[in-house]
């Protein structure tokens, strides 16, 4: 009878009991030391976040410093500011396309079309505007809605990528993989892989215009990565696409609509993408069947953005970091075209101060910086 009663149940836990324990002794040790009545150590945890936070931004100032060093070294005219200013000319349609790819990383996606959005869309913008003795399709458009075609186009492709890869939930390497080859093929096909020249001063001016010593390029530039930079810090959608990218599953949650913020970046990024071929087509005067795609843009891209501090994996950068990826990218390409390096090793040489800037920036600013 007694044998039957109401069991001890003290020496008879419930399955489920150890999953608390096991929590409580997953706090980390600021926790448990607020826990026990101490302040302290929660401040000195806010600092050491503080300085990390720090040291992530200044990462790769040692680097652009050392390369300034042998800048003026390699040759006398590195610090005049006729070509300091053509660095920033050089860099500005690669800064604006950075940009567009750091969005893209920072949701926890990637993005390999927008080196083909990059020469496609100023090419068929040019196609439609010149003459067909210049290789254009003869209709002569005005060039103000060329520029307008120019974005619809890289908006258009940005859609594309984000329905394909965020409503049909296809892997956002292929699917952009695929993107870009077709598009390369399409710059070329439509103009049968001729060159356009003789491009309308409207259409050029963002790539040729200057302000004295200053491009128009540059200055745009600038602005466009200001912007973005106050936009991901202040605005609610630009805090939620470092929530989507941290962790979608918390940010849906919270009731951000996250296939909407996906497929946002994935257009911005292409608009944006296409705005830096306008760059560079102005630069330029003329548009090539090799813009973009044949340049292999996109790996200049991610260099900038990584070494710049913007993580792979998502949820983690700024726009500080990625125009100090793109700076230090272009005193490279300058300091090599001064030293007259052979086109041979220019490669090489690249890749070695990319990795090594890389591995710097992961000794000062800490394992995150790396990613």
């Amino acid at each position: 009878m007694f044998s039957q009663s109401t069991p001890d149940t003290s020496q008879a836990p419930d399955p489920e009991a150890p999953a608390v324990p096991e929590q409580r002794d997953g706090r980390d040790g600021a926790e448990k030391a607020q826990a026990q009545g101490g302040r302290a150590p929660g401040l000195a945890q806010r600092l050491r976040d503080l300085n990390v936070g720090a040291l992530r931004e200044v990462a790769l100032l040692p680097v652009l410093g050392l390369l300034l060093v042998v800048g003026a070294l390699v040759s006398p005219v590195f610090f005049t500011v006729s070509n300091i200013a053509g660095i920033g000319q050089q860099v500005s349609a690669l800064g604006v396309v950075v940009v567009g790819e750091s969005l893209i990383l920072l949701i926890g996606g990637m993005d390999l079309s927008l080196e083909s959005t990059y020469g496609l869309a100023p090419m068929v913008a040019a196609w439609l505007i010149l003459p067909v003795t210049a290789f254009g399709n003869g209709w002569k458009l005005d060039p103000y809605l060329g520029i307008v075609v120019l974005l619809a186009v890289g908006a258009l492709v940005g859609l594309v990528n984000g329905l394909l890869i965020v409503k049909g939930r296809l892997n956002g390497f292929i699917v952009t993989l695929g993107m870009t080859i077709v598009l390369a093929g399409l710059q070329n096909g439509i103009v049968k892989a001729q060159t356009l020249f003789g491009l309308p001063t409207t259409f050029s001016y963002l790539g040729a215009a200057s302000f004295g010593k200053v491009s128009v390029s540059l200055v745009v530039a600038a602005v466009i990565f200001v912007l973005v930079g106050l936009f991901l810090r202040y605005h609610r959608t630009g805090r939620a696409i470092y929530a989507v990218g941290g962790n979608p599953a918390a940010a849906r949650a919270a009731g951000i609509k996250v296939d909407r913020v996906r497929i946002g970046v994935y257009v911005a990024g292409s608009v944006l993408a296409a705005l830096g071929g306008l760059m560079e087509a102005g630069r330029v005067s003329a548009v090539t069947g090799q813009q973009g795609y044949g340049e292999g843009l996109i790996f200049s891209v991610f260099a900038a953005a990584v070494i710049g501090g913007v993580s792979l994996k998502g949820g983690r950068g700024n726009m500080v970091g990625a125009a100090t990826g793109v700076i230090l990218l272009g005193l490279v390409q300058n300091i090599l075209d001064l030293a007259n390096v052979s086109n041979y090793w220019i490669e090489a040489i690249d890749g070695g101060v990319i990795l090594f800037a890389l591995f710097l920036a992961r000794v000062i600013g800490g394992e995150a910086t790396a990613e």
